[in-house]
């Protein structure tokens, strides 16, 4: 009997042991992390090469009128002998003209590809629009005379970011007359991307465009409004839209069937003067959540350093986002492992300190293990079967195998159930976080606060320090 009482540990010591365990249980967790990392990595370089040949993001900018004009200026230069020296020399400039009104009507029409067990959300979007022109009459006071300008050389460029979308052509007419369409030298929000036509227009009247093409892309289609006054309506068959960018929507209509959203940016909202020596640069575009998910080349038109570039384009944005992130739901689901794992041992820790069961160093890791084990088949199952499905599949499986084997380590089918219980208002409680992200923090306080008065009241009366006295007292 004595020699019982000497291998038997205090509470204090037990408890110890089952926060380093918890603690050792970091190393799996940090890997399963890693995991979901790379899995995530994988799935979007998949998505990736669905798209590729189709078209990825789209940036629409346009249409925008550009005219050469010739100006002179001064410029510096410093000899052999050390001495800077000034000369006045004639160079050649664009001026790029916004348009007064711009009309744009888009429908997108959605398609699911997949590759293995990855899918992308493609789409095709047919574009429509209406623009109108005019030259400012005060145009000096914008450091360009008239007379300056060549009109020969005049180009309405419309842009598209992703080229290989535009697999069905353009068109573009000016005051009812057809332009002859050309590649490349798309607006400078766009990097170049896009095409152009050479325009009959002097600058003495108003200006009319009408212009229609299709685009292919994936996931998001983006606007760069400029000018006076831009509306944009957009509809499509696609059910979960998402709207980000520089604007939202005026108004918004979202259903089952899909949704139709309409936009108007006016020119104050813009701070940009109806004409400028300089092209705007290419839009920060991102999905909602503050990830980068189109990067243009700020190099416009095809490279032609010539193309002055004045300030950042603003965007307005609408995703075709897919109903649940399994990614981010399952990355978010093991930042809550510790949850899992603390009340799990907790309980078996109780049991072990105030209801006399023995639970061994092992029997701690291998629960802790198969706790781990639940985030991994969620992932697994998450890939097939989508998040939902796969979070019912892993959780009963681990509750099945918790609740088993507890009955085992703790010599009693009663308390293995109420490990059961336990484990099931876990899943449950997490699910319910995984759906309220605004409430999560709360609910896990107060869930924490319960946790912690009920552990205090449960061992009230415990000696931490002892080492079976009784039985120690009992043997002499």
């Amino acid at each position: 009997m004595t020699e019982a009482v000497r291998k038997e540990r205090s509470p204090g010591i037990k408890l110890l042991f089952a926060c380093l365990i918890g603690l050792a249980l970091v190393i799996p967790l940090m890997l399963v992390y890693a995991l979901v990392w790379d899995r995530q990595n994988q799935s979007q370089t998949a998505q990736s090469a669905i798209t590729d040949g189709w078209g990825g993001p789209q940036v629409l900018a346009g249409p925008v009128v550009v005219v050469p004009f010739r100006t002179t200026e001064t410029q510096n230069e410093t000899g052999t002998d050390g001495k800077t020296t000034t000369r006045t020399v004639e160079v050649e400039k664009r001026l790029y003209i916004s348009p007064v009104a711009n009309s744009v009507s888009t429908t997108i029409q959605p398609q699911e590809r997949r590759k293995s067990i990855y899918r992308s959300v493609l789409f095709e979007a047919r574009i429509k629009g209406a623009a109108r022109f005019e030259l400012p009459a005060d145009l000096p006071r914008f450091g360009v005379t008239r007379e300056a300008l060549i009109w020969d050389r005049a180009e309405l460029r419309m842009g598209a970011s992703d080229a290989r979308g535009l697999t069905t052509g353009g068109t573009l007419i000016a005051d009812g007359q057809p332009l002859a369409v050309q590649p490349g030298k798309g607006p400078g929000a766009t990097g170049g991307q896009g095409f152009f036509a050479f325009l009959p227009w002097q600058g003495e009247r108003a200006l009319a465009v009408d212009y229609a093409f299709s685009l292919r892309g994936s996931r998001l289609l983006s606007l760069v409004p400029r000018g006076g006054q831009t509306r944009w309506d957009v509809s499509s068959t696609w059910a979960n839209p998402s709207f980000a960018g520089a604007f939202l929507p005026e108004r918004r209509e979202v259903s089952s069937k899909g949704f139709r959203a309409s936009y108007t940016v006016d020119k104050l909202a813009l701070g940009q003067p109806p004409v400028a020596t300089g092209d705007q640069g290419p839009p920060a575009i991102d999905d909602g959540s503050g990830n980068a998910v189109v990067s243009i080349s700020s190099e416009t038109v095809s490279g032609d350093r010539s193309e002055a570039v004045s300030g950042q384009a603003q965007a307005v944005t609408v995703g075709l986002i897919e109903p649940v992130n399994l990614y981010s739901k399952v990355d978010r689901s093991v930042k809550y492992g510790f949850l899992f794992i603390g009340f799990t041992f907790l309980a078996f820790l109780l049991f072990d300190i105030v209801g006399g069961a023995r639970v061994a160093v092992a029997e701690y890791l291998l629960a802790g293990a198969a706790l781990v084990l639940f985030f991994v088949l969620l992932l697994a199952f998450a890939e097939v079967t989508g998040f939902t499905a796969a979070y019912l599949l892993a959780s009963a499986a681990i509750i099945g195998l918790l609740t088993a084997y507890s009955a085992a380590v703790l010599k009693s089918w009663k308390r293995a159930r109420f490990i059961g219980a336990l484990l099931v208002g876990l899943y449950a409680l997490l699910f319910v976080l995984l759906n309220l992200e605004a409430w999560s923090l709360l609910i896990g306080s107060v869930l924490l606060f319960a946790a912690l008065a009920g552990v205090m009241y449960a061992t009230r009366k415990v000696d931490w320090s002892s080492v079976g006295r009784r039985e120690a007292e009992a043997a002499a």
